[in-house]
């Protein structure tokens, strides 16, 4: 496993530089904030990965504010950017910056949140997000051996989704539900808040505040005699691990505790995530190594500044265009491969797991 992990990351990284040493132009790169861990990791993955095939980069984060993130690109666009490479706040929100961008014949990346609503995007490089959700519930349905005829339960389940402006949101949560669908159907599992659908159980912004509170609600509600004998509550299915975080913070604030923690999935393995995960406190997580993504963006940049068309996969439909897309594969970790995949890749340190 560590082999593979470090051929196919040395890989990813060569693709990203090779026949780049005379490269030049300018990248603007958009990211939606600084205060989630992983709009970070990518930033400054991007950063470092153009300007070691010879670009120039204006980076910035916009602080989960759409007229910032509007007010950078336009900048970049005045500045001089030959090409722009956006994760947006609101893949909707950006029509008009993004148009004054083709009229000025920039090209646009999309990353890892598609833009949506509009024509001014010309490749789209990702995830598969909806294979994301269906890991965390193929997680569950193993787990809770639920595909098993003589398994009947029922088991408690209470859903915790995305930010309703993040078209990935709903890619993790419809990956998720579908996959659990016959299980709620069969009355193998149960949700006593009775909160399925995406637009209730969304979390604005990925707030792991926001998170907390609803789960607060959510055990006073209905599983206030939880841990006295009453009705329990089995799983946790969280779309990511600011989502994820909010929840374990709230159930471990009522009381719960490694021994009787629900089952709780998360996303991006994220430090404080990764460390419950040692402790027992969360599941599983899904890696979406960044360092992978941002490479093969880089790439992209490299050929569409080359005059060459960049690989794609697939095509994703953003409500007008079909957009050319390469998606990356998503990983499933959880206690018993973190350390092949997080610390003995170098995506991070054993200090930085270490409680």
């Amino acid at each position: 496993m560590k082999k593979v992990l470090a051929v196919v990351l040395a890989l990813a990284l060569t693709l990203s530089v090779v026949g780049m040493a005379m490269a030049e132009g300018k990248v603007g790169v958009a990211m939606p904030t600084q205060s989630l861990q992983r709009w970070n990791q990518d930033g400054e993955n991007m950063k470092a990965q153009l300007e070691a095939a010879g670009f120039t980069v204006d980076l910035q984060f916009a602080n989960n504010d759409v007229a910032t993130q509007v007010s950078q690109l336009e900048n970049m666009i005045t500045n001089g950017a030959q090409v722009l490479v956006v994760a947006s706040i609101d893949g909707s929100a950006l029509g008009t910056v993004l148009a004054t961008a083709k009229d000025a014949g920039i090209p646009v990346i999309a990353y890892d949140r598609l833009l949506t609503a509009t024509e001014a995007v010309d490749y789209y490089t990702t995830f598969n997000n909806y294979k994301v959700g269906q890991i965390q519930g193929q997680y569950v349905v193993d787990k809770f051996d639920l595909s098993n005829a003589a398994v009947t339960g029922p088991f408690t389940i209470e859903f915790t989704a995305g930010s309703p402006d993040d078209n990935n949101a709903h890619l993790f949560f419809n990956g998720a539900k579908d996959t659990l669908q016959p299980y709620l159907d069969s009355g193998k599992l149960v949700c006593l808040s009775g909160q399925l659908d995406f637009e209730t159980v969304a979390t604005p912004a990925w707030k792991s505040e926001t998170s907390q509170a609803r789960m607060d609600n959510i055990l006073s509600a209905y599983y206030s005699d939880a841990l006295t004998g009453g009705t329990t509550l089995d799983i946790c299915l969280c779309s990511n691990d600011s989502t994820a975080l909010g929840v374990t913070n709230s159930l471990v604030a009522a009381g719960y505790t490694a021994a009787n923690i629900p089952v709780i999935t998360g996303q991006d393995c994220d430090v404080a995530n990764t460390k419950n995960m040692i402790k027992g406190l969360q599941a599983m997580s899904v890696f979406k190594d960044t360092r992978i993504l941002a490479a093969q963006t880089v790439t992209m940049v490299s050929d569409i500044l080359a005059g060459k068309i960049p690989e794609t996969t697939s095509t994703y439909d953003n409500g007008l265009i079909q957009v050319p897309t390469f998606e990356c594969t998503p990983l499933f970790a959880d206690v018993s491969n973190y350390q092949s995949l997080l610390i003995d890749s170098g995506y991070y340190t054993a200090d930085q797991l270490a409680d």
